[in-house]
């Protein structure tokens, strides 16, 4: 799992890096950053799990969230048949943006839901890991 951590960790990072373009910078820096560091701290068994069910509940709220508003992932889905959502964005595409934020709050849910799991198989191994 120390190698899942390390490549999300670096994953994270560099979403978080190139999010200074974005329309909301701070607010994804933040969220990559949490991830990153919580893969981080798990890496070294300094993570609890309060972190990882704080991260979730953030990530999967705000996933929902994005799910269902305006031009949101169900418009994108539902009356845009899926389209290709790799290109770049425009005014005339505006549920590009929240498709892509989606899908990263669900990365970033796996990457906390996945610790959790190998979290509950590691317990007991050592008693400094809460």
């Amino acid at each position: 799992m120390k190698i899942a951590n390390g490549f999300f960790a670096v994953i994270f990072l560099v979403s978080a890096a190139i999010q200074h373009n974005d329309p909301d910078p701070l607010l994804w820096m933040s969220i990559y950053g949490y991830g990153a560091l919580i893969c981080t701290l798990a890496i070294f068994r300094k993570d609890s799990r309060i972190l990882h069910y704080a991260g979730l509940a953030v990530f999967v709220s705000y996933a929902v969230y994005l799910f269902f508003i305006h031009n949101g992932v169900y418009t994108w889905f539902s009356l845009h048949s899926a389209e290709n959502i790799t290109g770049s964005m425009s005014d005339e595409k505006p549920w590009i943006e929240a498709t892509r934020e989606f899908f990263g709050l669900l990365i970033l849910s796996f990457a906390l839901l996945l610790n959790l799991i190998f979290r509950k198989q590691r317990k007991g191994s050592t008693s400094s890991y809460s």
